[in-house]
């Protein structure tokens, strides 16, 4: 497995790490516990030492998931969590709870996911969304005193624009910024890439297959279990999805050519972009987890990289990436 630096840091990753929310959360069912532990090890001994996970996971499941599987390669692996919500707030069928990163909050939260990852330092710690009614510069004070004592190596933002990016990097230098990119969602090549190679942050996408909709299995036809948040996103609607597919048959065409699958040619292409870059997809199907790391063997010349730039150019993706409620969450 190629190893990758998130920007200036000394944070040292897998090429491609894991995101883990998919084990108890978010798809539907979660899976078997045994088999998500038995997966995440495998994963380990495969090469993959970055591991996304976060409290809101579940809630809290997620977290003690990965604690659990990777104990025992604790000092191999690097592990991010996320902050930033009121987990105890009751909330209606499929909305985030209120958001909450008082610096109070941020210390509890890291205290309790301590315990539940089952380590006594976190590698890196997001703020999960931006919330408008704390200054950034409190919310990374706060992280700034967790790291000076020693329970958190690498403060990371979440879905955060341009200004919140700056003004945190001032107070504690930001090792990484996660946010969505992929073959089908790039705005963030506009401002924050050259932004994040202005100031040295890695950048983490999550989401770099689409949800899925890039690896070539969901069509027009696919239902979703009652529990998938899917259902809510509009870009997954009936009507979405079959005007999408074109995209997705075009990544299919051009995947056939190279001897790989639609879901290797994203991820190569979204690693292609940068080496600051360190996509996560996620998985909870040993299969996938195997195709999805044969996407770092895959080399895509500049002349690939033109060619699927034309390709997915002629596709306008329709549908938004969030329900209304989620999206407001973003960039703030």
């Amino acid at each position: 497995m190629q190893k990758r630096k998130l920007g200036s840091s000394n944070l040292e990753v897998s090429a491609l790490g894991l995101g883990c929310m998919g084990m108890t959360f978010a798809y539907g069912p979660a899976p078997d516990k045994q088999e998500m532990i038995s997966l995440l090890r495998t994963s380990v001994e495969k090469g993959v030492t970055f591991f996304d996970t976060a409290e809101v996971y579940g809630p809290f499941t997620n977290e003690e998931l990965v604690g659990e599987a990777l104990a025992p390669v604790r000092e191999k692996v690097i592990i991010a969590t996320k902050f930033g919500f009121n987990i105890e707030t009751e909330t209606t069928a499929g909305n985030l709870p209120p958001l909450n990163s008082r610096p109070e909050h941020i210390k509890a939260v890291a205290e309790a996911s301590l315990k539940r990852l089952k380590t006594d330092y976190i590698d890196l710690f997001y703020q999960h969304r931006v919330d408008p009614n704390v200054p950034i510069e409190d919310v990374a004070g706060a992280v700034k005193e967790l790291i000076d004592a020693g329970k958190v190596k690498h403060f990371g933002l979440s879905e955060a624009g341009v200004d919140v990016i700056r003004r945190a990097h001032a107070v504690q230098p930001v090792t990484a910024l996660q946010s969505e990119y992929s073959l089908w969602w790039r705005e963030q090549e506009e401002e924050i890439l050259p932004t994040l190679e202005e100031l040295g942050i890695g950048f983490v996408p999550f989401s770099p297959l689409g949800r899925g909709f890039l690896t070539g299995k969901i069509d027009a036809k696919t239902t979703f279990d009652s529990k998938d948040f899917r259902n809510n996103v509009p870009r997954f609607s009936e009507e979405n999805r079959k005007a999408n597919q074109a995209l997705v048959d075009l990544l299919a065409k051009f995947a056939e050519q190279k001897n790989a699958t639609p879901a290797q040619i994203a991820l190569a292409w979204v690693l292609a972009q940068k080496n600051w870059i360190v996509p996560i997809p996620g998985t909870t199907k040993l299969h996938r987890l195997e195709e999805n790391l044969g996407a770092v063997a895959v080399e895509l010349t500049e002349e690939d990289l033109k060619e699927l730039n034309k390709l997915t150019s002629q596709v306008k993706v329709q549908g938004a990436r969030y329900s209304e409620g989620a999206q407001k969450l973003i960039n703030r």
